[in-house]
């Protein structure tokens, strides 16, 4: 296929297509094929020092993603040649991210770990996606202790601790079902003064075997957040007290005389069921306080299904119909957008409120 588009009148030749398309031919081994290639790359390439080491960087996380050990050994040894020679400090910064990189995709992280420490000796200052890298690599592997030492020696360093740091710590949890690890983690967030995010949601609920198990049956699953407190054991409803804590609800309504919107883009079920009961608390909370801004329309936007693995067959939508029904609400599916739920302010409100 490759060399039939490269006949073509539109193709420019493209350095990481290449890298991509050799290491698939390599995890094959076929590596007559992805030998030709790599050398056209290089002749075409090699004269610019830039260009060539930002192939190798490529082929190097490629074949790492793809499991290639002998492909992977053979970039990083062209990008170490690379880095002894060379004086740019660009050229070799990209060359140790890559390999960092690569060497945690490979399972390998107490490997990236010493390429850290070879970049200190070159002077070169590791930044945080180096970190990053090398947290998630442990954390994948289970290795908490190998983990949270990372975090510590980021801060020291003046690493920030983000949001997508945090998140990933929390899949690194959940992956090996370390809910206790995982409360813990969300508590100490608050003193980094690190937001959570959708995907936070999304990492911790997917964790949560009682609640993945409610919804399975969305005829008894809990319609009030109070009510599915009672069901939770300690440990997922500390996680669930945590996350309802956070601004995550908040920054996913939008609230005014015109429209009150709730838009659940970006939500796993899981976290679409939560954010459901948040927002009919919430919304009560609203409408319950003497100087309300009634909106004209209050909408639920759960999306159609375009994304869903059966397309047009949307889990969440699925969810939201089951809970307005249950509940009793008068909101509807749309005729002008089948990917949201409608209904008066006013209506919405006797709802809530009676």
């Amino acid at each position: 296929m490759y060399s039939e588009i490269t006949e073509a009148s539109w193709f420019d030749w493209n350095p990481k297509l290449i890298a991509e398309l050799i290491a698939l031919l390599n995890k094959q081994e076929r590596f007559d094929e992805s030998e030709t290639l790599l050398s056209t790359a290089v002749s075409r390439l090699k004269s610019n020092e830039r260009d060539f080491t930002l192939f190798l960087c490529n082929l190097v996380e490629s074949n790492s993603k793809q499991g290639s050990i002998q492909g992977f050994s053979e970039a990083s040894f062209r990008l170490r040649e690379i880095i002894q020679r060379s004086s740019s400090v660009y050229v070799k910064t990209q060359a140790y991210k890559s390999m960092v990189s690569g060497l945690c995709n490979m399972d390998q992280p107490h490997d990236a770990e010493r390429v850290i420490e070879e970049m200190r000796m070159e002077k070169i200052k590791p930044g945080l996606f180096e970190y990053k890298s090398v947290l998630y690599g442990y954390g994948r592997l289970g290795l908490f202790d190998d983990m949270n030492r990372v975090v510590h020696r980021m801060g020291t360093e003046g690493h920030k601790i983000d949001t997508v740091c945090s998140n990933m710590v929390l899949s690194s949890y959940g992956a090996h079902d370390a809910l206790p690890q995982m409360g813990s983690w969300l508590q100490k967030l608050k003193g980094f003064n690190v937001p959570f995010s959708i995907r936070t949601y999304n990492s911790v609920l997917n964790s949560c075997p009682t609640i993945i198990s409610m919804l399975k049956d969305l005829d008894s699953c809990p319609v009030s957040l109070s009510e599915l407190r009672t069901f939770l054991n300690e440990d997922e409803a500390l996680l669930v007290h945590e996350l309802t804590q956070s601004s995550v609800l908040d920054e996913a309504i939008e609230w005014n005389a015109v429209e009150g919107k709730l838009d659940l883009h970006g939500m796993h079920l899981s976290s679409s069921y939560l954010i459901l009961l948040q927002w009919m608390d919430e919304t009560r909370l609203r409408f319950s306080e003497e100087k309300c801004v009634i909106p004209a329309e209050i909408v639920v936007v759960s999306g159609s299904g375009k994304h869903s693995n059966v397309r047009g067959e949307s889990p969440v939508k699925a969810l939201v119909k089951k809970i307005m029904v249950r509940t009793g609400s008068p909101m509807r599916i749309d005729r002008k957008n089948v990917g949201s739920f409608i209904a008066k302010g006013k209506t919405v409100k006797e709802w809530l409120c009676k």
